[in-house]
């Protein structure tokens, strides 16, 4: 197998390590790889004490991620986020209920977890929908879609289908 040419890292205050365990507990093939620390070389620059963590290395579904207590000096956003395709309204429901505790379930199967990661939970079918050759059935799904927060399956077909 070939090794992962880029890894995600993503910049945390002092919570680098609760994240990763959070994340690994909700993915069924998830793990923590490594975890390393600072030492006292560097104090004036970093101004983390001796012994905590720096970096916590973590697969998600063979998917790489670094996790980096960096200071408070940046913020996740919206901006990235990570899409988690789904087969069914049960998976659905498992990732955004999981995924948002002590966070949020914004718009259009956006969830906002605890720690400011933006998540995309959608149905594997919505893609294919939205890109229909038949405008009128993408733009019935699109509509349903926007109308969302959470995804519900059954009635983003319904929609697709001209069964509302």
């Amino acid at each position: 197998m070939a090794a992962q040419k880029i890894t995600p890292c993503l910049w945390f205050d002092g919570e680098a390590e609760e994240a990763a365990r959070f994340y690994v507990s909700i993915f069924r093939n998830a793990k923590i790889t490594d975890i390393s620390r600072y030492g006292k070389e560097g104090f004036e620059v970093h101004g983390r004490p001796e012994g905590s963590v720096m970096v916590v290395a973590f697969e998600i579904e063979g998917q790489s991620f670094t996790a980096l207590n960096g200071g408070p000096h940046y913020k996740l956003s919206p901006a990235i986020s990570f899409q988690v395709p789904c087969e069914s309204q049960e998976e659905i429901d498992y990732f955004a209920e999981r995924l948002s505790e002590g966070g949020e379930i914004g718009p259009c199967g956006w969830v906002t977890d605890r720690f400011g990661l933006s998540w995309q939970i959608f149905p594997t079918a919505l893609p294919e929908m939205l890109r229909d050759a038949d405008p009128a059935k993408a733009g019935r799904a699109m509509r349903a879609m926007l109308g969302m927060k959470k995804i519900d399956l059954a009635q983003l077909r319904a929609a697709y289908l001209g069964k509302e």
